[in-house]
């Protein structure tokens, strides 16, 4: 069966590429011919980018703050950060030629997919969904004979963000789907009682291959090891993180390490873009091979640490939405591993192993269920 997985854009970021790459692998597996639909990246509007250099011009020159002016990179400069992510998409990840705008989904049936899967990240969340309506399969037409299918679709949080007309529209889109699947038990409840439709909890898909595929990865990458053995990989650092990271070194006489960018061009601009390059993502995967211990304020970094049954101490980012972090951890009894700012806890959760005896049986029985949704949903 030919499938086009419709997920978020592409970038840098380690996970959302992760996830897709595992989806396709488990499909595949499966007997099937997975296609990613490739988007570019949201642009950001006109009059933003005017006030945002305005406002950053007159900082720097009324106040004399050292900020960047320009905060966006132009094509050639992202082309330059995503270097290392966009390789390893080519090589690793089968797509659809470049969908410029969200209007593009209008050519699909060029494709001829015999089904959709919609998934997994947070795709059914407004602030990061370029379009709910194409996240819902919104583009295919009343007649589409294709299977629907959602896949760990996430809402990124346990509360409503839909206002009126997007609940009504999208409730009509997931009417249309065969099968539907969530990656937070909390989106149960959500699917239920503002979509009106049933759901299933499943595993993100960087879960349901085994670690020894992502070791193939980084050794026909020929990543060398990294010089440390606490791995932190931190989307949004603070003090509180860092004092984290500092006193888990301290107790554990580990030496920290990380495989990410440096900066950002937000805060470091186009004279410290080298700065900006993301690293391979499979050193990022050599990463957890590599550590003794990891700290993270990811999703995907949490269940990554789980898949490689490594001691770790997840932070919880509310900006980026906490329930997927207690979904996941409540998921395999060991919520205790999540905090939400630096305190005496932490040297307790440091010093407590993890039964992963008991996690990896969970996992597997999840796993088992995961993929035996997708083979009902597929053959529906």
């Amino acid at each position: 069966m030919k499938i086009g997985i419709v997920t978020l854009p592409f970038n840098w970021n380690y996970g959302g590429i992760l996830q897709t790459y595992a989806l396709q692998s488990v499909l595949k597996k499966l007997g099937h011919e997975p296609i990613t639909i490739n988007r570019d990246t949201v642009v950001m509007p006109l009059k933003m980018k005017i006030f945002s250099f305005l406002r950053r011009l007159f900082l720097r020159v009324i106040f004399r703050k050292k900020v960047v002016v320009r905060t966006w990179a132009y094509k050639s400069e992202e082309k330059l950060i995503r270097q290392h992510t966009d390789r390893f998409i080519r090589e690793n990840i089968k797509t659809t030629d470049l969908f410029a705008s969200e209007k593009d989904f209008k050519s699909i049936n060029q494709y001829k997919f015999d089904a959709f899967i919609v998934g997994s990240d947070q795709v059914w969340r407004p602030k990061y969904s370029p379009s709910l309506k194409n996240h819902f399969l919104g583009f295919l037409s009343a007649n589409d004979k294709s299977l629907r299918i959602a896949y760990a679709a996430s809402f990124g949080v346990e509360n409503w963000e839909y206002n009126d007309q997007q609940t009504k529209r999208c409730s009509l889109y997931a009417k249309k789907f065969s099968a539907i699947s969530v990656r937070e038990n909390s989106a149960i409840s959500l699917c239920k009682d503002y979509l009106g439709v049933n759901s299933t909890h499943v595993l993100d898909p960087t879960m349901l291959i085994p670690k020894e595929e992502y070791i193939e990865l980084v050794h026909n990458d020929k990543i060398p090891s990294h010089d440390g053995k606490l791995f932190n990989y931190v989307l949004d650092s603070s003090p509180d993180i860092k004092k984290i990271i500092d006193l888990i070194a301290s107790e554990l006489s580990l030496k920290p390490f990380s495989s990410t960018a440096r900066g950002s061009f937000r805060d470091l601009g186009q004279k410290h873009i080298s700065d900006c390059v993301f690293p391979p993502i499979t050193a990022w995967i050599r990463g957890f091979m590599d550590a003794d211990f990891v700290v993270t304020d990811s999703f995907h970094g949490t269940a990554m640490s789980i898949v490689f049954n490594k001691p770790f101490l997840s932070i919880g980012n509310r900006k980026r939405g906490i329930t997927r972090f207690k979904s996941l951890l409540s998921l395999f009894g060991i919520e205790n591993r999540l905090v939400y700012e630096f305190d005496q806890t932490i040297e307790t959760i440091i010093q407590t192993p993890i039964d992963y005896l008991t996690v990896n049986k969970k996992m597997e029985q999840m796993k088992q269920h995961s993929i035996l949704f997708l083979q009902n949903a597929l053959n529906s």
